[in-house]
């Protein structure tokens, strides 16, 4: 007996996913994004993201099985992206999932995505340890979680109080005047500046809430440092090394996201 095929389903934000995989094995997965519409607008606008789910579904869902050379027919259940996410656009996803399961007569699986994030090494890397400490950073979440079982027990340690990692990625490269997304740009940059020119502050590092926010994460305040120093750098005439802020910036976010993984799994 062949191993169940599932199709999954991704619409949290504003790229529209449809992956096919037998057991542990991706056969496909498609992406359709509407980058250049939001690069005009300098960020992603809720109301265009559904509207763009609802354009793109069906082509990404045809490709996905025209790619992977299986029919509707063939799906033993669908998986959908439940959460979190823009209302919107997860919206456009559920009830996508919803109308296939029922029409298929298949089980519908709702997911957390950010536990998704985790999940899907298991495709690459195959089975999971039996218990560990999972970090994940994207553009709008950032969050330390211990698992036990990728299914069934998955505890959130901590997370943002604020700006999530890669969403003071894009921020900052704004107030450097890149290209939106500006998050690719800031990485590449950083590359080539110097990391010790600047020092951006550790969010949470210490104060009277250190304990009881150990394992969380804040951002907005090195958005405002990396401001400011811009600002006052400009103010006295002088250049703005873009190369040596994202440096330094990039140091800064890696050094708090570092340190809070690493106390999670030694604690």
């Amino acid at each position: 007996m062949s191993e169940p095929l599932v199709l999954g389903i991704e619409s949290t934000c504003d790229e529209t996913g449809v992956g096919l995989v037998r057991g542990t094995k991706l056969l496909v997965d498609r992406t359709a994004t509407s980058m250049d519409e939001y690069a005009r607008y300098g960020g992603i606008i809720p109301e265009i993201a559904s509207r763009a789910h609802l354009e793109s579904f069906l082509p990404t869902l045809d490709a996905a099985f025209d790619e992977a050379g299986v029919t509707l027919a063939d799906v033993d259940a669908v998986a959908v992206a439940a959460g979190p996410g823009l209302v919107g656009s997860l919206t456009v996803g559920i009830c996508a999932a919803k109308a296939l399961a029922s029409s298929l007569g298949k089980p519908l699986y709702g997911v957390n995505h950010v536990i998704g994030h985790l999940a899907v090494d298991k495709l690459a890397e195959g089975p999971l340890p039996d218990h560990f400490i999972g970090l994940v950073v994207s553009g709008g979440h950032s969050n330390i979680l211990e698992v036990r079982n990728i299914a069934t027990d998955v505890v959130e340690l901590g997370g943002t109080l604020d700006d999530a990692a890669g969403e003071a990625f894009d921020k900052v490269g704004r107030l450097l005047g890149l290209p939106y997304p500006g998050g690719p740009h800031v990485d590449r940059l950083s590359q080539e500046g110097d990391r010790e020119a600047i020092r951006f502050p550790r969010g949470l590092a210490a104060g009277k809430d250190k304990e009881r926010h150990k394992y969380d994460f804040s951002f907005s305040g090195l958005k405002t440092a990396v401001a400011r120093y811009i600002e006052g750098t400009t103010a006295r005439g002088e250049t703005v090394s873009k190369e040596n802020v994202c440096a330094a910036f990039s140091e800064a976010v890696n050094d708090s996201l570092t340190a809070k993984a690493v106390r999670a799994a030694l604690d």
